[in-house]
């Protein structure tokens, strides 16, 4: 539920630094800015994943641990990480709503990036092309589609507003991506 706010210049840096987050460069493509904010999602996991647990040998602190200490350690990194960035991008959003004009500007696409990483925290790193596709397929769906608690997510203030709604999308996608996988397995 956009709504009309008054529009402000951005007036410093940290101004800009809000709409860069908040775009990430791609919210201002034509057509349809969210499927473009999902692809950087599905980018930064598949950026990611490709490192496929060697990443975890370059950090020095975790080389006098067994192996699945330093994944446990990796995958606790990682999803602090993935909090932080969380936090600054609703923090942002909500900055650039009164930059943008609007309560749930179509530019701002750092909701559906997080969606789309919340999507994919749902099954394990490496997971065939497929399943990416199917992946960011459920996200776009629940969040176009928008099913009972997400569309009334959208009516709270600010960041939280702009983000909760994908968020929750990104919770149900990931649940059914993960049934898929679990199908998969038994296959």
């Amino acid at each position: 539920m956009k709504t009309s706010i008054e529009k402000r210049k951005p007036e410093g840096s940290l101004d800009y630094l809000s709409l860069a987050v908040t775009t990430f460069g791609v919210g201002y493509l034509p057509l349809a800015p969210g499927t473009w904010g999902s692809m950087v999602g599905v980018a930064i996991y598949l950026g990611f994943s490709s490192l496929d647990g060697t990443w975890e040998h370059h950090w020095a602190p975790i080389h006098h641990f067994g192996p699945s200490q330093a994944q446990a350690i990796s995958i606790a990194a990682l999803l602090f990480i993935f909090l932080l960035f969380t936090l600054l991008g609703v923090w942002a959003a909500g900055r650039s709503t009164e930059l943008l004009g609007n309560s749930d500007p179509s530019e701002a696409v750092v909701d559906e990036v997080i969606g789309q990483l919340i999507t994919f925290l749902f099954v394990p790193f490496g997971i065939s092309w497929p399943l990416v596709i199917a992946g960011f397929l459920l996200f776009r769906l629940f969040d176009i589609w928008k099913p009972y608690p997400i569309d009334s997510l959208q009516v709270l203030p600010g960041g939280i507003g702009v983000c909760a709604d994908d968020i929750l999308a990104g919770v149900y996608a990931g649940i059914c991506l993960s049934v898929i996988y679990a199908i998969t397995l038994l296959i």
